[in-house]
């Protein structure tokens, strides 16, 4: 530990902060704030955009809330001080720590300029082999700079007009995407897995070479900067997802594609077992007492035959469509070597298409289990000798006669004891109804790891977690009993100081803060399913709808910006020529030689000086 020579008289105490110099090579800085691996214009950016507008001022109203308690909080602070200045110095401290490694490297590199150094004369062997060096460094200056005066522009230019004229497909496919028909319809992305996850493919397409640009940008500039670690951090993880989602995929593809047959036939036999031999069964065993309820016979009779008829014929519409089944799945192994995603969210589809007749299903018999509630609600007030007022919704008193009190007890007792058959068999297709959507939830939280799960900035943690920031922390660190002898030694020595040694420390940013989306996500599909709004949706029969795909898909639009950058900006992006340092410019903060200068400026000649030169 360092130790400061201070006398005791001097009446100070000393304190001495020692740290672990950051290494900005490998992107490790100090920060009082937490690293941010979302964007900062996502924070509402969906608020005008139903459903997101309810959930986003719930959200909003919690926040005040807790924010107003804080400050009240403040106000019952028994000891309180304003911030020193040593507390308002942090952030730049910091900054000067961070820049501290540069610092030396610059010192380093420009030791030789202080003073004169006499240099002994080179041997033979040490100017053979400079010589040597020297050819060899200028062979490879000469063929690099052929190469890029007479092949990279070629090359260059090729590769620019091709990634134009695919972003002019990508922004065709995502206007169709995003298309909503007059009048104020959905769109195709807002309904369709396999539409969403292509706008959310297609779009990192579009934000992949603005991300490049700003981390070329960058390397001009001090390592030390933390400004762009967020984006590099969110730029490959977005890389390496991508490259995970197709190696899971390829192998996918292949199994589905080398058994096609196979999968066509469990695809099929379980179809067929759940959602039409399964549902016949159910709905014969409705009809004979089930579970030992008494049920109304004709009524239970009529409701199955109904559902049994449309059934039989969804059954023969799918064996039309059985022999199709086999090139189906070759589709969607076709599919999977553009990543597993893919074929999820087409699985997807397949299962809200294959099941549509269980929604239909749950449609009308919530239909029929909530006007046959709301009847007989109203037929009690009648005995009550009440009515509802439905201009100022309430309650009032009302004054019947004996011909309707006659008519209407007939048919409370008629609506009351056919009851229990209609609620069976409503209970039976809300309980399937809830299934599929559990399913469908289960495979797009599937999409969502692969679309945006931070294994990138988890795996940095591991690694290096000065990486990732969260905070920084003092922590007293355990003197040596040499440095806190204070009694003079025996050579009559002076005494020193009481001496501290702190230790600045960075604070990994914590799991809660990498998860929050998923954290937010959970929220909002227990806040939608979970609730006892939706309990009693289900309990009177209205419709409960399945949470919205902008609500769902918000998760994984969190890293990229809500206005992608524009095909003609894109273009100017990419026709930028990059800044060239002319001689006796300072590099990265680095004095450039005169012959380094000339270098590097035939270079950037040859190269015409754009962002794609190094």
């Amino acid at each position: 530990m360092p130790r400061v020579e201070c006398p005791k008289e001097a009446g100070v105490v000393m304190q001495v902060i020692t740290f672990d110099r950051p290494d900005p090579r490998r992107m490790q800085y100090l920060s009082t704030t937490p690293i941010s691996l979302s964007l900062e214009d996502k924070l509402g950016a969906f608020s005008s955009v139903p459903p997101f507008d309810e959930l986003d001022k719930e959200e909003e109203v919690e926040r005040k809330r807790k924010a107003k308690l804080v400050e009240k909080l403040k106000l019952h602070t028994v000891v309180t001080h304003p911030r020193t200045s040593k507390e308002l110095a942090l952030p730049i401290i910091l900054n000067q720590i961070n820049c501290s490694a540069e610092l030396n490297d610059l010192m380093q590199s420009n030791i030789n300029m202080v003073g004169t150094r006499l240099r002994r004369k080179m041997s033979v062997t040490e100017r053979v082999a400079e010589t040597a060096a020297s050819l060899r460094d200028s062979i490879s200056l000469r063929m690099k700079e052929a190469f890029l005066r007479n092949i990279w522009p070629t090359v260059s230019h090729l590769f620019i007009w091709l990634l134009m004229l695919t972003r002019i497909v990508a922004e065709a496919l995502l206007w169709l995407l995003d298309w909503r028909p007059p009048p104020n319809l959905v769109a195709l992305k807002d309904i369709s897995a396999t539409a969403q996850q292509l706008d959310i493919r297609l779009q990192q397409f579009c934000y992949w070479p603005a991300q490049y640009r700003t981390l070329q940008r960058t390397s001009c500039d001090w390592m030390s900067t933390s400004d762009s670690h967020p984006e590099y951090i969110r730029f490959y993880n977005s890389l390496w997802l991508v490259a995970n989602d197709v190696i899971i995929g390829i192998a996918l593809g292949s199994y589905v594609l080398e058994n096609a047959d196979l999968v066509a036939r469990q695809v099929d036999t379980i179809i067929n077992t759940y959602s039409i031999e399964g549902l016949q069964r159910m709905i014969t065993w409705l009809t004979d007492y089930p579970a030992g309820l008494k049920l109304n016979n004709e009524l239970a009779k009529f409701l199955a035959d109904l559902f049994l008829w449309v059934i039989d014929y969804w059954d023969g519409s799918m064996r039309q469509l059985r022999p199709l089944l086999p090139y189906v799945v070759r589709l969607i192994g076709l599919s999977s070597l553009a990543g597993a995603s893919l074929p999820i969210s087409l699985v997807s589809d397949l299962v809200s298409l294959l099941t549509l007749h269980i929604y239909s299903f749950y449609i009308a018999s919530a239909r029929i289990y909530s006007w046959q509630l709301t009847i007989i609600i109203s037929l009690f007030h009648l005995f009550r000798g009440k009515k509802r007022n439905i201009l100022r919704n309430r309650i009032d008193n009302c004054d019947y006669d004996l011909d309707q009190l006659l008519l209407g007890t007939i048919l409370f007792t008629l609506l009351f004891f056919l009851l229990p058959t209609v609620a069976v068999f409503y209970a039976t297709f809300a309980g399937a109804r809830m299934a599929i959507i559990a399913l469908k939830a289960a495979l797009d939280t599937w999409l969502a790891c692969l679309n945006h799960f931070p294994l990138f900035a988890l795996m940095l943690r591991l690694k290096d977690s000065r990486r990732l920031p969260g905070g920084v922390r003092f922590e007293l660190q355990d003197t040596p009993a040499a440095l806190l002898d204070d009694t003079s030694t025996a050579d009559g020595a002076q005494a020193l100081a009481p001496t501290s040694y702190i230790k600045l420390k960075s604070v990994p940013l914590p799991l809660s803060q990498t998860f929050s989306q998923y954290a937010q996500l959970g929220y909002r599909l227990r806040k939608h399913y979970l609730s006892p709004h939706v309990f009693l949706c289900l309990v009177s029969g209205q419709f409960v709808p399945p949470i919205h795909r902008k609500n769902l898909y918000s998760l994984q639009y969190s890293m990229l910006p809500v206005q992608r950058i524009t095909i003609s900006e894109l273009w100017e992006l990419l026709r930028t020529p990059k800044k060239v340092d002319s001689a006796g410019a300072h590099a990265n903060g680095h004095v450039v030689g005169s012959g380094h200068s000339k270098a590097k400026q035939g270079r950037a000649k040859a190269s015409e000086g754009y962002w794609w030169s190094t």
